[in-house]
């Protein structure tokens, strides 16, 4: 059985979340605020901690940075309505795993807490090289698991923009990390992707490094953007030929999401651009 510590200063938020977690075939120790759960944290290795970020004591932010020294660092779930970006950003530097906004949701937070539980522990972390509002900077290992983790994390910080400019740019942003990461890093956790999101006054930029080869545009025969205007459909033949699953609209839907789409003459490095 796993073992899982919710931390929140309020009463009922604790109470809720393990009713959520019995629900769902789990169990949960709980600790009213930071200092309680440094204890717990000390005493016995958990596997998940649900965490608050505005608690008295000790803060979870502030509990993010102790944990920095402790032999065990479990997983880490930050649940918090406090969506602003420096409090996104301080929490990312502590490797938090995943961040869930408050009031709670039941199915998101199991599915967040599932996920967490079954991932692989010895996975190399995300690295953060750069945490401001404008310029954030990431090495990411090179698993599918990572797309969901990282996606979801840079759209909070898009709050701010309307909700299908979000979806765009979320949607081309996941296509080019998939790609980064299931053909240029091979699905290889010790390869690490470099992204950078920029983020000025007319403009949200994504800068996707991954540490494959490239390839040659003209070569992809089995992806629709290199289609004949007569032949739309001419690259599902193409990967029935290769023994490549349904698909190859990848590239060509990413383009029509965005400004523009900039690669580097290898193209193993892409730039997404989206003017606000």
């Amino acid at each position: 059985m796993s073992e899982i510590l919710v931390c929140d200063d309020d009463a009922t938020t604790r109470k809720m979340v393990q009713g959520i977690l019995k629900s769902g075939g789990l169990s949960a120790s709980t600790a009213a605020d930071g200092q309680a759960a440094l204890n717990a944290l000390r005493k016995k290795k958990y596997d998940l901690v649900l965490l608050d970020i505005w608690m008295p004591k000790i803060s979870g932010l502030d509990l993010l940075e102790l944990l920095h020294d402790e032999p065990h660092i479990p997983k880490i779930v930050v649940m918090t309505s406090d969506q602003t970006s420096e409090t996104l950003l301080r929490a990312l530097r502590g490797r938090v795993f995943q961040f869930l906004a408050k009031p709670v949701e039941a199915d998101s937070l199991l599915s967040l807490v599932n996920d967490a539980l079954s991932a692989e522990p010895t996975s190399p972390p995300i690295e953060v090289l750069s945490a401001t509002t404008s310029w954030v900077e990431l090495r990411v290992p090179c698993e599918r698991l990572m797309v969901h983790r990282v996606q979801s994390f840079l759209s909070r910080l898009e709050s701010d923009l309307p909700q299908q400019q979000r979806d765009s740019i979320g949607l081309a942003f996941r296509e080019l990390l998939n790609n980064a990461i299931e053909w240029g890093g091979r699905l290889d956790p010790n390869q690490k992707v470099r992204i950078s999101y920029i983020r000025t006054e007319r403009a949200l930029l994504y800068r996707i490094d991954d540490p494959g080869p490239g390839f040659r545009p003209e070569e992809l025969k089995h992806a629709a953007i290199n289609n004949p205007e007569d032949d739309p459909l001419a690259h599902t033949q193409a990967r029935e030929e290769k023994g490549l699953r349904p698909g190859g609209l990848g590239l060509l839907l990413t383009k029509s999401l965005v400004d523009e789409l900039v690669y580097n003459e290898a193209h193993n490095e892409v730039v997404l651009i989206k003017y606000l």
